[in-house]
């Protein structure tokens, strides 16, 4: 199969071990996605920066670990959800947060939904341990 010519610089440009980067960037362009999550070690940060910028592609990073880091990157007003909702661990967002994360992120919708039903039902049933 003939590489289309994004697909050549992709490759060119990205470093080795960051091909599922360049397959969401792809799914991006293509208009498969608006919205993109990537897990990365932050020692990739420049690369990625340098890379998305060059694309012109909006972009947010938040740190996920002391090694790692969420990359969020895709149509504007996705990313501007994500910055409202605040540069904190994916582990803190509320039920709500990671609900409407996982839609914008493109989730099969009912998994989302049987996910934040499990998760209040979750925090209710602390609550009564605790209360």
């Amino acid at each position: 199969m003939k590489k289309t010519n994004d697909e050549k610089v992709l490759r060119v440009h990205i470093p080795e071990g960051m091909q599922v980067l360049r397959h969401h960037l792809y799914e991006y362009k293509k208009g498969l996605r608006h919205l993109i999550l990537h897990t990365a070690n932050s020692c990739h940060e420049p690369d990625i920066v340098k890379l998305l910028e060059k694309k012109n592609v909006n972009y947010l990073i938040i740190p996920a670990s002391q090694k790692n880091i969420n990359v969020f990157f895709g149509n504007e007003k996705c990313i501007n959800i994500v910055r409202k909702i605040g540069n904190k661990s994916l582990s803190n967002y509320t039920d709500e947060e990671d609900f409407i994360l996982g839609i914008m992120l493109g989730y099969d919708r009912l998994q989302q939904c049987d996910r934040y039903l499990k998760r209040r039902e979750d925090r209710n049933n602390v609550e009564e341990l605790i209360g």
